[in-house]
């Protein structure tokens, strides 16, 4: 969790000078949301997500010099440049995006999934989209589907109470997101999403149901962002209070844990300073090696995509 954070407030600072392209949305807050889940899947369970995605590739297997290149558009990327923050993508590590269209990847999952079922493997999918997104009518019908068919995923609502700039209570109808899966007669339920070692219990219980029966699992993971919606949100009495932020960091996951840990003498608090450092130095650095790195010629916009069109010579 700490090497997220340093990574993301590294992340802010390449938009604030100009080195990342495109748009940047921090998980900063969330952290134990991707801990728990990501530690409980198997290695060659897939996961999909929205486009707060820094954090799940770190998670995974890819090297924070990767992600960071990908954001500053450098060649070295995992999408080699070409997709910038949003579109952070490392199948090696079986990680298929970060996808910038809201709710759109979550047909991508169930597809995951499809595939799965489909080659009798013993997989389970994971698919991680906003309570924003939870709105998206392409959600319902690939959750119809899925249950329809029997598919092994678990849809994760990462529910950080604001869509964008607006509340839950102004875009849901229906504030407990979980409930929507009642029509489609899939298992749901909510979750605290701040406490990391709760995180996990509830992930493995509930990535075990779906290996085991085959079949959906609708989950809203009641979380906080401590940062804006996006890089450039600095106005966010907008829509929430310093007041309400400053409650919020009140069960903050790094010191949750931090507190805990030390509680139980498993660790001190010299110890977790030196760890804060290493953290930050370690993502200084990569901040330093990726703003350093080459970015793509212009002719390769035209590699890895789909297109029958040619660079002029001398273009």
């Amino acid at each position: 969790m700490l090497r997220i954070r340093e990574f993301e407030d590294q992340s802010m600072k390449a938009f604030r000078n100009g080195l990342a392209g495109g748009y940047l949305h921090v998980y900063t807050g969330m952290e134990a949301v991707a801990i728990g889940w990501l530690g409980e899947k198997r290695s060659d369970d897939p996961v999909i997500a929205a486009y707060r995605d820094h954090a799940y590739p770190l998670l995974l297997g890819c090297s924070p010099y990767e992600v960071m290149c990908e954001i500053m558009g450098r060649r070295p990327g995992t999408s080699k440049g070409k997709g910038g923050s949003m579109h952070i993508y490392c199948l090696e590590h079986g990680f298929y995006g970060g996808w910038g269209i809201v709710g759109g990847h979550v047909a991508m999952g169930a597809g995951l999934a499809f595939a799965i079922k489909y080659r009798e493997e013993d997989r389970v999918a994971l698919c991680f989209y906003g309570d924003g997104a939870a709105n998206a009518g392409i959600v319902y019908e690939t959750m119809n589907m899925a249950s329809l068919w029997d598919l092994p995923v678990v849809f994760i609502i990462e529910n950080n109470q604001v869509a964008m700039g607006t509340r839950l209570e102004y875009h849901a109808a229906e504030t407990e997101l979980h409930k929507r899966a009642v029509g489609f007669g899939i298992e749901h339920e909510r979750m605290d999403g701040m406490d990391v070692l709760q995180v996990r219990n509830d992930a493995r219980r509930i990535i075990d149901y779906a290996r085991t029966n085959q079949r959906p699992y609708l989950v809203e993971v009641m979380t906080y962002r401590f940062a804006g919606h996006g890089a450039a949100d600095h106005d966010q009495s907008l829509y929430r209070t310093k007041e309400e932020v400053e409650q919020a960091k009140k069960r903050d996951p790094v010191e949750l844990l931090s507190d805990y840990l030390i509680e139980h003498g498993a660790i001190t608090e010299k110890e977790i300073e030196a760890m804060r450092k290493e953290a930050a130095e370690e993502m200084a650095e990569v901040y330093r090696e990726a703003a350093d790195a080459p970015k793509p010629e212009p002719g390769e916009v035209y590699d890895d995509v789909y297109s029958d069109m040619q660079p002029e010579e001398g273009h």
